[in-house]
Parts: C-alpha cells; structure tokens; sequence
C-alpha cells in the first residue's frame, strides 16, 4: 500500500519521524528526538546486520540508504533522519529532494554550523570513525558554512568498540583518549564536534582530556534542533495523545544483540520482546529482502 499524502494542518502532521544507522549509536539521536519532541512518534532502523558502516564502501553504503528509506518511506514517515555520519557522508553529493520520495535530515550539516557558531579562534576539531573522516564530509561542509574556519579531523577507530562493549570511563579507554585528541590539543582547538553518534557517550572522558574551555558539539543534539525547526517551520509538529504514542524499533541483525545495546544509549533498558525483526519471514538473511519486502517479521512497539 503507498503511504497517503499528508498535508499538514492547524493540527499538524501525525506522521512518525523515520530514524536509521548502520547500528545502535543513532538511538542517541533517537534519545535527543524524544527529549526535544516529545509528543513526536519515532520508527527507528538500526541496520546491525551490515553495519558499522564506516568500513564500508560510500557507494555500498548508498545503497543501503536507499533500501532503508524505502522501507521508512513505505511506513509512512514524514521525514528521514539519517543518524548516522558514515550515512550522511554517502549522500553528501546526491540531490536528496531529487533522490528520495521524502525530506532527509542528515547529522552532519547541523553539527558544523553549531560548531562554527560555537569556535573563537576559528580553530575546530572534528574525531570520528575512519570511513567518515577519510570521506571529506566534514571538510567540504565546513568550507560551504565558513571559509574562515581551520578543521581539523582526527579518526577514532577505537571509540565504538569500546562504548558498545559499555566501557566509557575506565583507565583504558583514558589512555586511548589521550593518544587520539592528541593532535587536537596540539593544534590548539577550542571546539570539537562529536563526528559520530557513539561518541557522546564518551563526553565524561573527552571533556576532561580536551579540558573545560574546549566546547563539545554533539551532533545527535544538533540534529534533534534542526528537525525541531523544520518542524515547526513547516507546521508539521504532532500532537498525538500519551495514550496514542508509541515508538517502534527495528534491527535488521539479532533483537536480544539490539535490545542490550539499546539501553546504554536510550536510558530504560529496552527488552528483547520490543525489538522488532526485519528478517525475511522465511529463512534467516536479514539484508535488502527483507527490507524490499517493507515488512518487518515479529512486531513489538515502546510506549
């Protein structure tokens, strides 16, 4: 069935917001959302089957974009959050509003003009993982917000790892730190934008190693602003009742791997039974079939 087109109204819009990631770090903008927008429905897609995406080819990883906001798009969504920054780099040179039947918001614009807000000395630094780092997103971004701004990056290819094995404050992960924004300290940064939606998780550690006059911009934060604007630019906040709103959760990989993952990044612990599949119903590939098919296999929703 195609999803109804929706005009919005004094009322608004009641169409959920559509969020994905290679994985579980784009539920800390699933958690800014929620926090910001609160009477807003969220379907999230985490892709844990192909994901990290850093790794991955960009044309690889556009690929699975357009699988996955096919899928969103068939949901019925009134808007795409790509809330993941390997993901955004992949559609850094694509027409978005020519390529997809519906508005996409990336994380990686938001972060950059709240950090170029942000910085005094026209100094920033940007840390991430390898494959959003060596993609250039951030540096070409950078010189179309301002050409008066000296970006520094740096690839933390450690930091998930260690926040998905729940480890954010031991002596390791400090020691780790330290050698990373290394080059950061040494070029003198005074604003340093969290390049993935892992890393605020590790904001306790980076703000001690970069020290206190050094500002964090976390680009789940960010983005939550930019689509609470849009929003309400547009006229298409919800106004959907307690009773009535819920969340949906999607993995395309294991539901108990997810649910366990989740709720370092959520708050309250998600379980298993919450977590729907996106496995094909028969047989166990969880990849672009089952995604093709535009319907998930075991259903379960968050209040």
């Amino acid at each position: 069935m195609a999803p109804q087109h929706h005009e919005p109204s004094d009322d608004g819009d009641p169409r959920p917001i559509g969020v994905f990631d290679s994985g579980v770090g784009g539920l800390t903008v699933a958690r800014a959302l929620m926090d910001l927008l609160p009477d807003e429905r969220l379907v999230y897609v985490g892709d844990t089957a192909r994901g990290p995406y850093g790794p991955r080819d960009l044309d690889e990883v556009r690929g699975f974009v357009d699988e996955i906001v096919g899928w969103l798009h068939a949901q019925d969504v009134k808007l795409v959050v790509a809330a993941c920054n390997t993901a955004t780099a992949a559609l850094a040179d694509v027409d978005v509003t020519a390529a997809f039947p519906v508005p996409i918001v990336g994380v990686i614009e938001p972060a950059v003009v709240s950090a170029v807000r942000a910085t005094r000395t026209g100094r920033v630094g940007v840390i991430g993982t390898v494959g959003t780092i060596n993609s250039g997103a951030y540096d070409r971004t950078v010189a179309t917000v301002s050409g008066d701004v000296e970006l520094i990056s740096q690839p933390c290819p450690r930091f998930v790892e260690l926040v998905e094995t729940g480890r954010t404050t031991d002596p390791e992960v400090l020691a780790v730190a330290r050698q990373y924004l290394a080059p950061l300290l040494a070029a003198d940064v005074d604003t340093v934008i969290l390049g993935c939606t892992h890393y605020p998780l590790l904001t306790g550690v980076l703000s001690y190693v970069m020290g206190p006059g050094t500002v964090l911009v976390s680009s789940a934060e960010e983005t939550a602003r930019a689509v609470f604007a849009r929003l309400v630019d547009r006229g298409e906040l919800a106004h959907i009742p307690d009773a009535d709103r819920c969340h949906r959760f999607l993995a395309t990989g294991d539901r108990a791997t997810f649910a366990g993952l989740a709720g370092r990044f959520l708050g309250p612990r998600l379980p298993e039974s919450a977590i729907e599949s996106l496995k094909q119903r028969s047989g166990s590939d969880p990849g672009p079939e089952s995604l093709k098919q535009h319907g998930p296999s075991i259903a379960g929703v968050v209040r």
